[in-house]
Order: structure tokens, then sequence, then C-alpha cells
């Protein structure tokens, strides 16, 4: 099966393709995708959005689709994932490419609560909510490449969508060693880790992960969380979940009708998963 890989969203995008498809296509949808939903380029749709005035600014039809998806998640986690915690990312130091981020010497003022929602392809907040589309958006964008037919496999920064039955996922533990390889088919799986993403602040290590609740970086007993759902969206979403959950994580997985399978990894490198988790021979 043909491959490539390139950059795109803020991470890197590798694809494998079977009768269909193109690099050049899929990079013209990721191009696309990133000029609407990425925080990184000041003329995207979603940093216009986040500086407009405007009460009730007008969505395109992709930024609408994904905040359908983002306000879907808020319900569905009772609120532990929700992109409205941009003001506070920002606030923590994430406020340019991660590559560039830098340790702060004080914690900052905490942010408000995010509140926002989405009625007839508007976007309605509260004042100072700021919106980062995450995972969510390289989630979405894996998803519709694949039901596009742009590629069988898509993999944007391990949000994974496959059309393949035959597809395996590794799933890498924070120290670069191979724990488990899913049999995932046509199905999705994503990962999300607090060690990845991390700078200091006040003198702490913190992550890009931010608990709505307290609007700080999270603190979790989980090192990273691994989901197999039906698309990369719904994964992404289950692992960032299951990651703020804590101790709880595990459970709160298994008794989600809409996620398949989890996989955990304990911050002393310990391993678990679900009973559901379909390994590869």
């Amino acid at each position: 099966m043909r491959s490539c890989r390139f950059l795109a969203m803020g991470t890197t995008v590798e694809a494998w393709y079977g009768g269909s498809g193109s690099p050049a296509e899929l990079q013209a949808f990721f191009a696309e995708a990133e000029q609407a939903l990425s925080r990184f380029r000041p003329d995207s749709e979603l940093n216009q959005l986040n500086e407009s005035a405007d009460e009730s600014p007008k969505l395109s039809s992709m930024m609408s689709n994904v905040l359908g998806v983002a306000q879907w998640a808020r319900s569905a986690t009772d609120g532990l994932v929700d992109v409205g915690v941009g003001e506070a990312v920002v606030a923590w130091g994430y406020d340019r490419t991660f590559s560039e981020v830098e340790d702060r010497p004080t914690a900052p003022r905490q942010p408000g609560t995010p509140g926002w929602r989405v009625a007839a392809n508007r976007l309605i907040r509260e004042p100072g909510t700021r919106l980062d589309l995450g995972g969510i958006a390289k989630g979405w964008a894996a998803d519709h490449a694949v039901e596009l037919g742009l590629a069988a496999v898509v993999s944007a920064g391990g949000d994974m969508r496959s059309a393949d039955e035959e597809t395996v996922a590794d799933v890498v533990d924070p120290w670069g060693d191979t724990v488990a390889q899913v049999k995932l088919g046509a199905g999705a799986l994503a990962t999300t880790s607090v060690t990845r993403r991390t700078w200091r602040v006040g003198g702490r290590q913190v992550s890009h992960v931010i608990d709505p609740r307290t609007m700080r970086p999270i603190e979790s007993p989980i090192l990273s969380a691994t989901v197999v759902a039906r698309s990369a969206a719904e994964a992404e979403v289950g692992a960032k979940a299951v990651l703020m959950q804590g101790e709880d994580g595990l459970a709160w997985g298994a008794a989600q009708p809409w996620i398949n399978s989890v996989l955990v990894i304990w911050h002393d490198g310990s391993v678990f998963a679900t009973p559901t988790l379909e390994l590869a021979a």
C-alpha cells in the first residue's frame, strides 16, 4: 500500500492509499482544514472568530461541522472536553507553535469559565471565551479525509481513522516503547498524553491539556490514554476524557456506549486496558 507523510495542523500527517486517492488531494484538503481550524495561522477562520467583537459571528460550513462535534463532545463528557478553554491554553504559555513555547516564572491569573454554543450556523459565546479546537480538529480532518476517499488510512498526530479491515495500530508509551498492537480494522484510534507537550510554569511541569473545571493544566495519575471508537474525533474526545477522569478513567471509558475499548498507561508505567481491547496476533 502506498503512503505519504507531511506536516499540517501543527502535527505530522501520515496516510496510506489503496486504489484511490492521492497525496496531492489529501494535502490540499488538510491545507483547507488548517486555514479554517488552526489557531497558529493568524489569518485562519478560528483566529478571526476569536478576535471578532461580533457577539454571534457566522460560521463556514467546515467550522460549523467541527463545532457541532465539539458541542457533542462537551455534552457526552459532562463538560470534561470543552474547546472553550482557549484563553487558559494561551494564558498558561501555549500561545505559539509548541517548538517555540518557553517556560514561565509564574502562573497566570485564572481565566473565566468558558461559555459558548452553536445556533443556526453562528457562534454564540460569553465575553472572554476563546476556542482551541486542538485534537478535535485533527480527528475530524482524519475522519473526513477517509470518508471522502482521499486515503484508506489517515493518522493526524496519532488520531487515526481507517477504512482498511487489515489495519493494525501500535500504541507507544511515553518512553517510546510499543506496549500494544491493536487490531483496528475499519475504525479509529486516538491517544492523548500529558508527557509529550510539556513545559514549566512557576517551577512545576505543566501540559497542554486544560481541565475546564479549573482552567488549569490537568493533574492525573494517567500519563496517556488510548481509545478505540468509530471515528477519530470520538476517539480523541474519549481519550482526553479518560485522562481527565484520572483513577476512574478506565471504568468511565468502559461505561460509554460510543467507546469500543480503552488502554491507559499509569504514572509508574503500568498498562491497563478494558477486556474489549482487541490485540493483533
